[in-house]
């Protein structure tokens, strides 16, 4: 069957559509992207603007319309941190259902770290065992862990890339002391999370999901491979080097480096910064990418249902 995947973000409205079918791998078919940057349309009060709002309503009708002109089956609408957690999200919910048709579900955090980690496992297999997982989104950071299909312990942080851009990166290069001091909220932020993960065993696969995360391994880590058969790998000495030399570069000029596309460019330091303190909180030196996340957990848990 053919399934729309129609992801409303902090970062972006993207629209995902796929040929899938139980016990086979998704295969993309067409892609629709719409860089909304939400976090930058939030009134003090965490209300969405008029302006935002106009923004979520023009890329959800754009990517329903996408979305029909492929002739899909079922459309998998959801929503993450940005609507959930804006004072005026049931009333912008209610309006984009009636404007445009699309009835977005909203996730929590935990719903969004327990179904990247669907995504994962399935991706690596049950030889992974042990698996501790990092997703960064614009409005936050998803922590996961277990050697199950569904994570034992699944965790979510308001410390995405976009949140803490907005909220400590001020200056285009940021400056010294505003990467300072988002480095050690995330610290901070961390070190609470850190005690409920007690007790796990050690992982023996550690995993980044996300295209922040892909974006700074493309940059930092290690490539090897194309395709299907692409493997990423990014150490925590990596993105140390490459994190201080980002921050002193205006964001306009980050798309020229490796890795670093428009829709990211804003928000790739606060991300680096938060994955850097995420892998010393946690005590790791290096993780693998996963090619699939969110998007990908949506859809095998549609299927598993039709099941």
């Amino acid at each position: 069957m053919r399934l729309g995947v129609l992801d409303v973000g902090s970062n972006t409205v993207h629209l995902l559509v796929v040929d899938a079918r139980a016990g086979a791998p998704p295969v993309p078919m067409a892609s629709e992207k719409a860089v909304l940057r939400l976090m930058r349309y939030l009134t003090p009060e965490g209300a969405i603007t008029d302006e935002g709002v106009a923004a979520v309503l023009s890329a959800v009708r754009n990517a329903a319309e996408v979305a029909r002109t492929h002739g899909i089956d079922e459309l998998l609408p959801f929503a993450t941190s940005a609507l959930r957690e804006a004072t005026n999200g049931p009333e912008l919910l209610a309006r984009v259902e009636r404007e445009t048709g699309v009835a977005l579900q909203v996730l929590s955090g935990e719903d969004e770290a327990r179904l990247t980690f669907l995504a994962v496992r399935r991706w690596y297999g049950w030889s992974a065992r042990e698996i501790l997982l990092f997703d960064i989104g614009g409005g936050s950071l998803e922590i996961a862990s277990g050697a199950d299909e569904y994570p034992r312990s699944a965790i979510s942080l308001p410390i995405g890339a976009g949140r803490s851009t907005i909220a400590f990166l001020h200056n285009d290069p940021p400056l010294p002391d505003q990467v300072k001091a988002l480095r050690e909220h995330a610290a901070a932020v961390l070190a609470d999370a850190v005690a409920g993960f007690a007790g796990r065993p050690a992982p023996h696969h550690v995993v980044g999901s996300s295209k922040t995360i892909r974006s700074l391994a493309r940059l930092a880590g290690t490539v090897s491979g194309s395709g299907a058969g692409e493997r990423m790998l990014l150490t925590r000495s990596q993105l140390a080097n490459w994190v201080p030399r980002l921050a002193r570069i205006p964001a306009e000029a980050r798309p020229a480096l490796p890795g670093i596309t428009a829709d990211r460019t804003f928000q790739i330091v606060a991300g680096g910064i938060v994955l850097g303190e995420a892998m010393a909180a946690f005590g790791v030196d290096e993780l693998e990418v996963s090619p699939w996340a969110l998007r990908e957990g949506i859809i095998l848990r549609y299927l598993d249902r039709l099941g």
